[in-house]
């Protein structure tokens, strides 16, 4: 999306003005927009600015509080690791830990193949079943070190 086609601007001007009479429409707009691209760059920001009237000040500082939005691309699995309490508490860490090491990747970042992105999440509602990690929706609890290196052939055995 670095320099956006002509359709995908009609594209997000149409987003905004379905939003138009909301009393508060950025989250919508936002959301929406990220659910059709997969990211929100600062161009985009932009456009929803001019369209809507809101800063982009204040665009760019709802992108990147919440952990939902993101202004980059996502790989086509997001790995969210659970570091809150009861996820830490069970060695989380180390999990996240494995994901980044057997992927060769960073807190946030994507593979060079963009199969996978790794994201540290403050909790994901699972502490019963801690530590817990979900890819793309997918919960799989109790995990292990031990476990990483399976569940990711298991996705690259998937392909793109």
């Amino acid at each position: 999306m670095a320099s956006l086609q002509e359709a995908a601007v009609k594209k997000i001007e149409e987003i905004c003005d379905r939003h138009a009479t909301e009393v508060t429409p950025l989250i919508l707009i936002l959301s929406e927009i990220q659910k059709e691209y997969g990211y929100i760059p600062l161009e985009v920001q932009e456009i929803v600015s001019e369209r809507t009237g809101i800063p982009v000040a204040e665009i760019y500082g709802v992108v990147t509080f919440y952990a939902l939005f993101s202004m980059e691309p996502k790989g086509k699995y997001v790995i969210g690791c659970c570091l809150g309490t009861a996820c830490y508490v069970k060695g989380a860490q180390k999990i996240f830990d494995q994901f980044g090491a057997v992927l060769g990747i960073g807190p946030g970042q994507t593979t060079d193949d963009g199969m996978f992105t790794i994201d540290a999440l403050h909790c994901i509602g699972a502490c019963g079943i801690a530590p817990a990690v979900s890819i793309n929706g997918k919960v799989y609890p109790k995990l292990t070190v031990d476990k990483v290196p399976t569940i990711i052939a298991e996705y690259r055995s998937k392909g793109r």
